[in-house]
């Protein structure tokens, strides 16, 4: 035994000796791989040139690679959206430790920079703030606008409107933060030439994630999308001052210290455009909005950060006469009113934020937040009109009145006033397990108390009788009074996991999470799993593999719980349903992208497929942007399609997209009818190209497309049983020139005058370049026997806008 014993000890020590020696010829690479702002990188590809070794970086940016001692070596770093980089080690004789810091992919174009994009594992896209100035934009410049250019599923068919659908999702459905506080919009708004301006202003935007579903616990409960801002920590003076024909800006951000701050202001005026519409009127809109972001650093674990918001929008409007022409080529019809009385609206917000931020080296991260918002709505008008509606023949003009088909009138009145107050405290924080693994939680309370009084009626006559008759009895076509004030407390808390790890199929990410939701108001508690899972093969690393399922809950806000009931005198009066309970929503996404370079320029292909289930559907109808629910659960339903994106430079050094989108969502109501959804888009196109003219790259064209099709139309006041029709597709052209006239190395800026400036950017926009009439909603009339006929309400025609932007 004892012979046996030390012959095996003999081996072992021989065996290990071997390795020893063998070990003691290899040496060892490692380091870390970082941007250009010290971020570290993931998925970055590290090989030893010539050879098929290699390896990749992980979630902390770490790599590992060994060598035999003596060897010289040749390491090649590369990543989507970088620039590739070649580090040469002569002779390795140790273990060696090498960072490496990768420069962007981009091309400058004065002011603008064309960036490729980073791999996304994530159900969240990354959408770029700096594109808010290159757009031509209706809206004056918004960042909803670049969602629904660029968003998966995203439409809007309303240029006045910053509201948009996400998979034939109402408007109500998407989900806005600001620095991680959830924002509100106000109810009242039923049009919009009412809407003034969003909440978001690009100047102060860093960074902009949007996801069009499948997204994380973390973001709240509604069922449709959720668009994440963060706002800019200025690290030197910055400024910027624009202006145009729509309004104009400016912000300043300053650093000092401890101490940072960015401030802006907007005005917008869209009384130029609303002139191309088919009432003449005296159109006076005023959108007033002042917001400031602060940061300071108490120490250095500890820092507190503040956000405020005044907005005030006015809209004064003096309608005078309308003319609208509509029909076919056999059946040509002209709508004539002339209007007397006037509207006067006001909409007020201030929103204030604190937030007290800990961290604890780079793993642990809490913090506590509160925030407030109040909103004062009050929307006013006293209205009449009396109408004509005539058949022309086809080939005359409007002039040309062969017979006479109606001659009526009307009267609107509304005195409504509606208060929102909105206030919550919370806490988040976040746990770094491992490297390839971070935990986040999070719990917040929120008080809500509303005061709604609503006073709105319409009377109508038609050659001479008042509409509609009982006997001797004459009502209103509609009326709706509403004295509501309820109040109610909120709570919510989730958990969420991110986890990452290498086999050798490739590289997954996983995202899962819980997250609960009680409120007291119908004393619901609901329930919400997610999970998301993103894949990169190494069979092919310019390839991203992406699932995600969950249940989306849509708890009911005021708006959702009002249910109009009838009195015996005819009256409609609103009331709460406090047993209306959450929405729901299933959600499967399966989708990827394909990243690759085709005569030296970046290009990527987007595909996402899904369904979402429906289930206690609260159905409504739409007219404008204002949308009345029935206010009880009483329906089910889907929605399925399929998004694409073509992304990459058309032209060389210039960004461009063509997205397309095919869906169908249907509802059936009470379990007998079935009809589509209000935001059921059968198809949906939008195209942004750029462009740059030959041999003056100062100089660059932006064209903007949209083509999505009609939306169903329901007549107001009534249920989808009504439901007959579409509205036409919405066609629509807008392109803009901008031009550098300034900035960098120029030497026009050595000159005193122009010391002071970086930039300076002139610009062009045709809005609806074609000039399509394009259908927003439509204006019931009713004749002497109570038919409805519909004349459409047009938007915007064509219209010219002059801007200018200069960098300080």
């Amino acid at each position: 035994m004892k012979v046996r014993a030390a012959v095996m000890a003999l081996i072992y020590i021989f065996i290990n000796v071997n390795l020893f020696g063998q070990e003691s010829k290899r040496v060892k690479i490692f380091g870390n791989v970082r941007d250009e702002e010290g971020r570290p990188i993931e998925l970055v590809n590290i090989r030893a040139k010539g050879t098929v070794m290699g390896t990749a970086t992980n979630a902390n940016g770490s790599y590992s690679l060994s060598f035999n001692r003596g060897d010289s070596v040749v390491l090649v770093f590369s990543c989507l959206g970088y620039n590739t980089t070649e580090r040469v080690i002569p002779e390795l004789s140790q273990d060696m430790r090498l960072n490496v810091k990768m420069g962007y992919m981009s091309f400058e174009l004065g002011d603008i920079v064309v960036t490729a994009h980073r791999k996304q594992t994530d159900m969240m896209e990354s959408l770029d703030p700096g594109r808010v100035k290159q757009l031509p934009d209706p809206s004056g410049g918004s960042i909803e606008s670049i969602v629904v250019m660029s968003g998966p599923g995203v439409s809007s068919n309303n240029e006045l409107s910053s509201q948009y659908s996400v998979r034939g999702g109402s408007y109500d459905e998407n989900i806005i933060y600001v620095n991680g506080l959830e924002v509100f919009r106000p109810l009242l708004i039923r049009s919009g030439q009412q809407e003034g301006l969003s909440f978001i202003n690009p100047d102060m935007t860093e960074k902009v994630q949007f996801s069009a579903g499948g997204f994380e616990t973390r973001y709240g409960d509604k069922m449709s999308s959720v668009l994440d801002i963060t706002y800019k920590k200025p690290e030197e003076f910055e400024s910027s001052a624009s202006a145009s024909f729509l309004g104009g800006g400016a912000y300043i951000g300053s650093s000092a210290g401890k101490f940072t701050q960015i401030t802006g202001i907007r005005y917008k005026t869209n009384r130029s455009l609303l002139g191309t519409m088919d009432t003449d009127a005296e159109y006076n809109p005023n959108y007033t909005d002042v917001q400031s972001y602060i940061t300071y650093k108490l120490s250095p674990k500890l820092d507190v950060d503040f956000l405020g918001n005044l907005s005030l929008n006015n809209y004064n409007f003096t309608p005078h006469s309308r003319e609208t022409s509509y029909g076919t080529a056999k059946n040509p019809r002209t709508f004539k009113v002339f209007f007397d009385g006037k509207e006067r609206d006001r909409f007020q917000t201030l929103f204030g934020a604190l937030t007290l931020n800990y961290t604890h080296g780079e793993k642990v991260q809490y913090g506590i937040r509160t925030s407030a918002f109040n909103s004062r709505e009050e929307e006013s008008y006293d209205i009449a009109g009396s109408y004509l509606q005539n058949s022309a023949e086809a080939g005359t003009t409007t002039e040309d009145i062969t017979s006479a088909l109606d001659v009526a009138g009307y009267h609107e009145h509304a005195r409504n006033k509606l208060n929102s107050n909105v206030a919550n405290i919370g806490a988040f924080g976040s746990i770094k397990l491992h490297v390839s693994n971070t935990l986040r939680f999070g719990f917040n309370s929120q008080y809500e108390h509303i005061m709604d009084r609503i006073s709105e009626w319409e009377s109508r006559d038609s050659s001479g009788y008042s509409l509609p008759q009982t006997g001797t009895t004459v009502n209103m076509i509609f009326n709706l009074f509403s004295d509501n004030e309820p109040e109610s407390w909120r709570h919510s808390a989730y958990l969420q996991d991110v986890f990452k790890f290498r086999t050798k199929q490739g590289m997954f990410t996983i995202t899962g999470g819980i997250r609960g939701s009680y409120w007291n108001y119908n004393e619901e508690f609901i329930f919400s799993p997610r999970l998301s899972v993103g894949f990169i093969p190494n069979a092919d690393q310019n390839m991203v593999l992406r699932f995600a399922t969950g249940l989306y809950y849509q708890p009911p806000f005021y708006k959702e719980l009002r249910i109009v009931e009838e009195d015996e005198y005819g009256n409609n009066h609103v009331k709460l349903n406090k047993d209306l309970k959450s929405q729901r929503s299933t959600h499967f996404i399966l989708g990827g992208d394909y990243s690759f370079r085709a005569s030296g320029r970046n290009f990527k292909l987007t595909t996402e497929f899904y369904y979402k289930k429906l289930d206690d559907i609260n159905p409504y109808t739409v007219d404008n942007v204002r949308i009345r629910y029935y206010g009880e659960n009483c329906a089910k339903g889907y929605a399925m399609g399929i998004d694409m994106k073509f992304f990459g430079e058309f032209v060389p050094e210039a960004d461009s997209w063509l997205s397309v989108s095919l869906m169908r969502s249907r509802q059936t109501i009470h379990e007998t009818l079935t009809t589509p959804t209000p935001n059921d888009q059968v198809y949906n196109a939008s195209l942004y190209f750029q462009d740059y003219f030959p041999g003056n790259k100062r100089a660059i064209i932006n064209l903007k497309g949209i083509l999505s099709g009609g939306l169903p139309v329901t007549i107001p006041n009534k249920s989808w049983e009504s439901y007959s029709r579409r509205t036409p597709p919405y066609r629509r052209v807008d392109i803009g020139f901008l031009y550098h006239f300034a900035g960098g190395k120029d030497a026009i800026m050595d000159r005193p005058f122009f010391r002071n400036f970086k930039n300076i950017w002139f610009g062009v926009d045709v809005f609806n370049l074609f000039d399509i009439s394009n259908t927003n909603s439509y204006y019931w009339i009713t004749d002497v026997y109570n038919q409805q006929h519909a004349v459409p309400n047009y938007l915007t025609g064509r219209q010219l806008n002059f801007k200018i932007s200069v960098d300080f």
